[in-house]
């Protein structure tokens, strides 16, 4: 993978997200939009992966079997990655939301999402000069 994008010329994109209907459902939209989508099912997955890079974009749900989509990204910040991030969830509240920026996420995102809605917050992410797509 190459600073910006995959060598299919695609963004990287990392999902975690424990429906696995949903997470087909989100990969596939994003795949098609120009993400090359690594999906996950739970924060042990993600947390896992040892060769994120800094221009992958986080979509993660907060509630998962295992842990909690806060946890994952300041985990994540602990160990150097800058990417950028975007939660999903069923139980929206200010205090979540608060939780959720305070920890690295750009944005917090109700579900369930519309597609046009997800790709528009996706869209608002850049990285420097450069636009996620």
């Amino acid at each position: 993978m190459s600073q910006h994008s995959t060598s299919e010329g695609r963004h990287p994109l990392i999902l975690v997200e424990d429906d696995a209907a949903l997470r087909r459902a989100l990969q596939l939209l994003l795949h098609n939009q120009g993400f090359d989508v690594r999906a996950y099912p739970s924060a042990a997955n993600i947390l896992a992966e040892g060769n994120l890079t800094d221009d992958a974009v986080l979509l993660a749900d907060y509630r998962l079997p295992d842990s909690d989509g806060v946890a994952i990204v300041a985990q994540l910040r602990a160990r150097g990655w800058r990417g950028r991030a975007v939660m999903l969830t069923g139980f929206p509240s200010a205090a979540l939301t608060q939780s959720a920026i305070d920890a690295g996420y750009s944005e917090v995102l109700e579900k369930p999402i519309p597609h046009h809605r997800l790709l528009a917050a996706l869209r608002r992410l850049d990285h420097g000069d450069r636009r996620v797509f």
